[in-house]
Order: structure tokens, then C-alpha cells, then sequence
């Protein structure tokens, strides 16, 4: 199939097309970017192509000849929301996913995978919650084959989550941790949910599911930051900072045209989603691997 990725050049994205490469399925694959001029980082077998979210005559264009569309589109300072600048969970995630939905009609797409997010289901208030629940309900409804993906935390070498306490932990004395530090967790290693979307392409059996996606182990806070600690040969005692505290400082940041950090991302990086991870392993055909087994994949003893 011609396969266009949405959101290629980020974190899953990318993840997901180097999969794809790897698993030699003939696909011919192309990454849908707001900057096409640059070098493709994957070189001559993935062209970049032009196109926007928030435009949808350019997703007319690039969804011209493409059979399956891999949607994993992600706002930059992810979740730090910029409403200032249009980058919002509604106007990427919501408004966005609405706007590729429409532009699919009268072309050759006939399958969307979507990657959504762990606890995506109505009701919620979260921003994030509705956007979502929102970019899921105009995907169920375009009358296209979809597999909709739900992952959890994802963790790897280009995120900008856990990769923070990596650095905490390599270069601080004590290792700050938002809140209690009991808040539980699945995290889940980028190249498993790589493999994931890449086989949801075309695996038949995940037509028309919605699927929850996370690692092995359920952990707190405090439990990843001490497997991290363990990798990386460093013991640092964990100072926690109470959420209120945090909230308060970070309210004025929000009226910043790029705020660092917002009262709502305190929020959603402390929120409990957890997830059944069986139906993926048994449609998908793998093993989720354990925090240390990932961070042991990319991170070596300082």
C-alpha cells in the first residue's frame, strides 16, 4: 500500500516508520510534515510530503494517492498546551483529526490507524480527554477501516518526559518529583508501539478495534525514577514537590505566548490511566518489554 504517516518526524511517528522499514512489507511510505524541504531523515525510502492538520486543502493534497493513513500527529511542548499559537489538544487532536477524516473523502484511503490515548472515553473534562474522544468518534464514523491505538506513557530515547529524570539523575544530587510520587503508571517503550502501528497497517484482525496499548509493570513514579537510577549506577534520595505548590507557580506561565509549564500539564502528567495490555500482545503477535529492558536498550551506567 501507499502509506502516508502523520506526524512521522515526532517520537511515535517516526518510531512507527522505522518499523515499517524494517519489516520489508513492500509499503511505499511517505511522511506528512509542515516542512517538506528538508532532507528526509529516512532518506530516499520515505519522501517527506507538505501538509498541516489545521489545513485541510493541504491534506487533500497529500492524501492524493495514499491507501492507509497512520495519524499520530502531536502539538510541539507536548502537553503543554499554546493556545496563543494554535496549539491546542482541541485544535490538533480534535479539530485536526476532523479536518484528515474529511479530506480522506474522494481519495484512495480506505484504512486509519490513530493513536489516541490511555482513558480516552466520553465524559471526561480533561481537554485532552475530549479532544481525543472526539478525533475517535469522527474516525468510527468516516465509514473507513480504523484501528484506533490507546497507548500510555510512552518512553525512548527522543522523549521529553522521562528523559528529564534521566538527566535529574545523571547530573543532580537529589532527583525532584512532581507530587507524591505514588502515582502509578505503564510505561511503554517507543519501538514496541512503533511495532504496533506499523502492524496495525495490515493486520486484519485489528480492524475496527479499539486497542489499549502499555507496558508490562505497573510502577509509580518513584519506582520508574529508581529503575532509572538502577541503569544508570546513581542513588540520589527523591525530593517530592506537592502539586498545589506547582500549580500556583505555573498559573502565571500561562500567559506566556510559549509557556514552560501550565497548571492543566501538571494535571495530565499526574493522571492514573492504566490499560490492559493482553489484546494487543495477542493481535499483534509481541511481548511488551519491562522498564529496564528498554532504558537498558538506549541508556548506559554514568
Amino acid at each position: 500500500m501507499r502509506v502516508l504517516v502523520a506526524g512521522g518526524t515526532g517520537l511515535v511517528g517516526s518510531a512507527i516508520i522505522d518499523q515499517l522499514l524494517r519489516l520489508s512489507q513492500g509499503h511505499e511510505l511517505r511522511c506528512l510534515t509542515r516542512r517538506p524541504a528538508r532532507p528526509s531523515p529516512w532518506g530516499p525510502a520515505v519522501s517527506l510530503v507538505g501538509g498541516d492538520v489545521r489545513d485541510t486543502d493541504s491534506l487533500r493534497a497529500a492524501l492524493a494517492d495514499t491507501e492507509c493513513v497512520v495519524h499520530c500527529v502531536q502539538f510541539p511542548n507536548h502537553p503543554v498546551e499554546s493556545p496563543r499559537r494554535g496549539l491546542t489538544y482541541e485544535a490538533i487532536d480534535g479539530q485536526g483529526t476532523v479536518n484528515l477524516v474529511a479530506a480522506c473523502r474522494g481519495t484512495p484511503v480506505r484504512r486509519i490507524v490513530y493513536l489516541s490515548g490511555a482513558g480516552v472515553r466520553p465524559g471526561r473534562a480533561e481537554p485532552w480527554f475530549r479532544a481525543k474522544w472526539r478525533a475517535e468518534e469522527a474516525i468510527r464514523a468516516s465509514g473507513l477501516e480504523y484501528v484506533i491505538l490507546r497507548p500510555s506513557w510512552i518512553y525512548g530515547p527522543r522523549d521529553r518526559s522521562l528523559n528529564r529524570f534521566v538527566a535529574f539523575v545523571r547530573h543532580l544530587p537529589v532527583v525532584p518529583v512532581l507530587g507524591s510520587g505514588r502515582n502509578r503508571v505503564q510505561p511503554v517503550f517507543v519501538q514496541d508501539v512503533g511495532l504496533i502501528g506499523a502492524r496495525a497497517v495490515d493486520t486484519p484482525a485489528a480492524t475496527h478495534q479499539v486497542i489499549e496499548v502499555g507496558g508490562p509493570e505497573v510502577l509509580t513514579m518513584d519506582q520508574i525514577i529508581r529503575t532509572v537510577q538502577r541503569v544508570l549506577g546513581r542513588r540520589q534520595p527523591l525530593v517530592h514537590v506537592p502539586a498545589p505548590l506547582l500549580k500556583r507557580l505555573a498559573a502565571p506561565l500561562a500567559l506566556l505566548p510559549t509557556p514552560p509549564l501550565t497548571p492543566a500539564a501538571i494535571d495530565f502528567l499526574l493522571m492514573e490511566e492504566l490499560v490492559d495490555p493482553g489484546p494487543a500482545q495477542a493481535i499483534f503477535g509481541l511481548e511488551f518489554r519491562s522498564l529496564e529492558a528498554g532504558l537498558r536498550t538506549y541508556l548506559r551506567a554514568s
